[in-house]
Order: structure tokens, then sequence, then C-alpha cells
């Protein structure tokens, strides 16, 4: 078995034997999860290893369009990881003391150093618990920014402009749709944050593509652990089948919109799951101009 270079090689029975195998194996399952997280990250550099994964031993399926890749070599856990582990991991630790000195220096006056540091490091451990995103560093200082920005508003006056948080499971499908909706209709006469009650690593593809369908982007948005601040800070909370996880606090306004978890559904449901929540969208739109010109407010 081990001098045998490529599945490819052998006859259609005995292969898919030893598909089953690895299929079924501890070992495999790993490393199909694995293979499988570093496609959906859509990193460029794995190109750039398909050619090394073919001539490894390593076999192309698509089952409803994914590829996943397989290996008959004995040490393939090892040589995957030698082969992507660059693409689908940092090259370095992030640097958080320079992270948190920058964003000391950013909020400089409204909080101090240690409760800076204190949130980096804190958002460092709720990211780095779910995600093996090569973008670990950054999105941790978007994160802290974030909670710090959420933390600033609920101990202070209520904002200039309402302020909605969008809350489903995994933080990477029906928040996100409407957060990206809701974002594009209002521009920044709404402040818009998400969070996941089980946060996955990434934004589904299908979501950003759904998405882009219709002009709207996502940018560099990412999922988020559902923290106490966000929830504090939020004038409205939207929630999506993330059942008694969000916290209750006086004075905000909870609503619970019933959808579909777009995950494994085909592109025509997640967009028709997209035009629901569209609906839903424009019609919370119209709710805050009211409320906010019955207010005095601009929106």
């Amino acid at each position: 078995m081990d001098q045998m270079g490529s599945l490819t090689s052998l006859g259609d029975p005995t292969r898919a034997r030893i598909l089953r195998l690895i299929r079924d194996s501890e070992e495999g399952k790993a490393l199909v999860s694995r293979l499988a997280e570093a496609l959906e990250l859509r990193q460029p550099t794995i190109s750039h290893h398909m050619k090394s994964l073919r001539d490894e031993g390593i076999v192309v399926r698509e089952p409803d369009g994914r590829r996943v890749w397989y290996s008959i070599a004995p040490d393939y856990a090892g040589r995957v990881d030698a082969l992507l582990g660059d693409a689908v991991r940092p090259a370095t630790d992030p640097d958080l003391e320079r992270i948190a000195a920058d964003l000391a220096l950013r909020y400089r006056g409204v909080f101090g150093p240690e409760t800076v540091h204190a949130k980096v490091a804190e958002s460092y451990e709720l990211l780095a618990s779910r995600s093996q995103s090569p973008m670990l560093a950054s999105r941790t200082a978007a994160f802290a920014a974030a909670r710090l920005d959420a933390l600033k508003r609920s101990q202070g006056t209520p904002g200039a402009v309402p302020s909605v948080l969008f809350v489903c499971v995994q933080n990477a499908g029906r928040s996100q749709i409407a957060a990206g909706i809701l974002r594009q209709l209002a521009g920044d006469r709404v402040l818009v944050t998400t969070a996941g009650s089980e946060p996955a690593g990434d934004v589904r593809n299908a979501i950003v593509r759904v998405l882009d369908e219709i002009g709207v982007p996502l940018g560099d948005e990412f999922p988020k652990p559902l923290t106490d601040e966000a929830v504090r800070a939020a004038d409205v909370v939207v929630t999506m089948g993330c059942g008694d996880a969000c916290p209750i606090y006086p004075g905000r306004r909870y609503v619970d919109w019933e959808l579909d978890d777009p995950v494994g559904k085909s592109p025509d449901r997640i967009r028709e799951i997209r035009d629901d929540i569209d609906r839903r969208v424009r019609a919370l739109l119209d709710e805050l101009v009211a409320e906010s010109s019955s207010a005095g407010l601009a929106v």
C-alpha cells in the first residue's frame, strides 16, 4: 500500500474500498475536517499546493460541489500539515501586546490600559478557541475594538443613532445576511452589530455569494461570540434560532425571527431565506425611522 503513489492508478472497486477505510477512520475524519475548513477559508495559497497534494497520493472528490482530499499514505496527516499548514494557520502568534498598546492609544481618556489589555486578551481567547483563521490577529483587534465601543456606548448616554444587534447560532448565515442588508439600506444612520451563541470559524461562502448577487458586501465581517457588552449596547436585539442564549436587560427591545438555517440548503433555498430576511429588515428600518422621528432624531 505504501508504494502506491496515487489512488487513480487503482481500479474503481479497490479505490472505493480504500476511500471508505480512510473516510471511516478517526484520523481520516480529522484530515477531512481540516481540509474542509481550509477550503472554506478560500485561501489563495491552497491552489499552489494542489499538485503537491496529488503527488502525495491525494484524491479529489466533489460531493455537492465541495472538494474533499484523501490520501492512502500512512503518514498522510503529517504530509497535509506540512503542505497546508501555512495556508490555514498564522505564520506567527498574534502580537497581543502591540494590539493592546495601539488600542490603548485609541481609547486614551475613555478606558485605562488595563481594561484595554484585558479585552484584547479575552477577545483573542474567544476567537482562537473557535477559528484557525490566518487573520486571527487583525480579527482580535477588530473584535476587541468593537467590544470597547459597545462598552463605551452602554456606559454613556444613548447614541445619536439606534443600535441593532443580530444574533443567530453560528453568526455565519442569518445574522450576517440581516446585518449586511441593514448596513446597505441604512448606511451610518443605524449602528449594526452581530454575534453568535456558538460562532463558526468563518462566514459561509454561500452567504457571501447570495449577498453579492444583490450588491451587498460583507467586507471583513467574521463570526463573533455573543458578549454581555454587545447586548447592553444595543437598542434592538434580533435573535434567530439561538434560544435563550441572549441575556435580557431592561430598556432593550427584543425581537425573535423564526427563520430556517441556511447551512446545507440549496442555493435557491438560501436566496429565499435571504429575501425573507430582506423583507423583515426593511420593516424594521421603517420602524426605527418612525421611532427616531417621533423622538426628534434624524434616521
